[in-house]
């Protein structure tokens, strides 16, 4: 008998009961309005969630909305009272991801900001107890060096994507995507308020990719 990464996903999906109703119509929403499949993978978003709650956080900032179905994960995780902070460049992008959120019934719980991140991240108040970057991967050092005045001792940062098919190793790829992880990898390394820093690879649905996560020591 033979399968595929994405039927394990599927498995999964199913017998651990993954995703509900809300989390299926944000996906089918944000396909039906044009967006990108770019989105984490439900085990993905189910990782994020448990992340937050083992953090104990009540508030998120996270780096790049696209439809809010990582947001809905991450949202639930804060609890009631909690706060997701979104940011998201695209107008349309930011519409959809409020529609999700809303009819996911955990719209009190989340603020997108619309903009650059760059230019939002200097006004979302801290601090916050998870860091969630998955945005355009050129900008993933200075998400994180921009995130990193708004943590605490204890907040954990999750870098998304950072294996991109195994080229992240590649010494002749040099791509501004993959430049962009490597940078934000060397930054985790080398920054002494970062620690317990570990990187992740994934196979799954949304392919050969990975994650990093990092833990802040000192603020």
């Amino acid at each position: 008998m033979s399968t595929t990464p994405a039927a394990v996903d599927t498995w999964f999906v199913e017998h651990l009961a993954l995703e509900d109703d809300a989390l299926r119509r944000a996906r089918e929403r944000a396909r039906g309005a044009g967006l990108p499949d770019i989105a984490v993978a439900p085990a993905h978003g189910a990782l994020l969630a448990l992340l937050a709650r083992l953090a104990g956080a009540r508030r998120v900032l996270e780096v790049g909305t696209l439809g809010g179905y990582s947001t809905i994960w991450l949202a639930r995780a804060v609890g009631p009272g909690g706060l997701v902070t979104t940011l998201e460049i695209d107008p349309h992008h930011a519409e959809v991801a409020r529609s999700c959120v809303d009819a996911a019934g955990i719209g009190d719980r989340v603020e997108i900001l619309l903009g650059p991140a760059l230019e939002s991240l200097p006004t979302v108040a801290g601090p916050v107890d998870l860091v969630f970057v998955d945005a355009d991967k050129q900008n993933n050092a200075a998400y994180v060096r921009a995130a990193l005045p708004l943590a605490r001792p204890g907040t954990v940062v999750v870098v998304d994507n950072v294996v991109r098919d195994g080229k992240v190793a590649d010494p002749a790829e040099e791509s501004a995507v993959v430049r962009g992880v490597r940078e934000v990898v060397d930054l985790v390394a080398a920054d002494p308020r970062l620690e317990a820093a570990t990187a992740l690879q994934t196979v799954g649905a949304k392919g050969w990719d990975g994650f990093l996560v990092a833990l802040v020591a000192q603020s």
